[in-house]
């Protein structure tokens, strides 16, 4: 039986099942115009919460030789209109009371497919930024990129997709990216186990 995490914040129900610390292998597949580029790694990825509607996502990979590789990190929640209540913009408290403070409120977000729709940025160190929407149904997060930020530095990447999924208490992941003059396509993915 699956026992929510003590203190989750009540938008965060969805997420329940990406909560704690995952670590495991994977494999790097990916055409790059000239060859194929294959790599095994290990991964582990943490999803954390404190009171705020979001969750906070944080990847460290290694090749198998323990050549590090770049660490994401990132911010999860679901897509909702802003209210009054939100902190922000920058840092300024939100004012006022949350509109989503029992269980009937928070499935009256559920989209027409039963999922709830969410929101991800992933930052990553070499100066790109991705913002994913998509949904979470059930188990299940699937994610496209609604816009992609690189710096002046940093190399060619236009698009991606993700999908994670609980599968027999193991979370599995895809990614495939469009990138260095490449069309979307199967890039990594990974098998993690619950380690906290």
């Amino acid at each position: 039986m699956f026992v929510l995490p003590e203190g989750l914040p009540l938008e965060l129900t969805p997420f329940a099942f990406l909560v704690g610390k995952w670590s495991g292998s994977g494999v790097i597949s990916y055409q790059a115009k000239t060859q194929k580029v294959e790599h095994e790694f290990n991964q582990t990825v943490e999803f954390t919460y404190d009171d705020q509607p979001f969750l906070s996502y944080l990847a460290k990979t290694t090749l198998s030789d323990g050549t590090a590789l770049p660490t994401e990190v990132g911010f999860w929640r679901l897509s909702k209109k802003p209210e009054a209540a939100d902190n922000g913009p920058g840092l300024l408290p939100g004012t006022g009371e949350k509109t989503i403070l029992t269980r009937e409120q928070l499935e009256e977000l559920r989209n027409s497919d039963g999922g709830f729709d969410i929101e991800v940025s992933i930052l990553h160190p070499s100066g790109i930024s991705e913002l994913y929407l998509g949904q979470i149904k059930g188990a299940r997060v699937d994610l496209s990129t609604d816009g992609v930020m690189r710096s002046a530095s940093a190399k060619e990447y236009v698009a991606a997709t993700r999908m994670f999924g609980q599968v027999d208490g193991a979370l599995l992941w895809a990614w495939d990216i469009a990138a260095l003059g490449n069309p979307l396509a199967s890039h990594a993915s990974a098998r993690l186990g619950r380690v906290e």
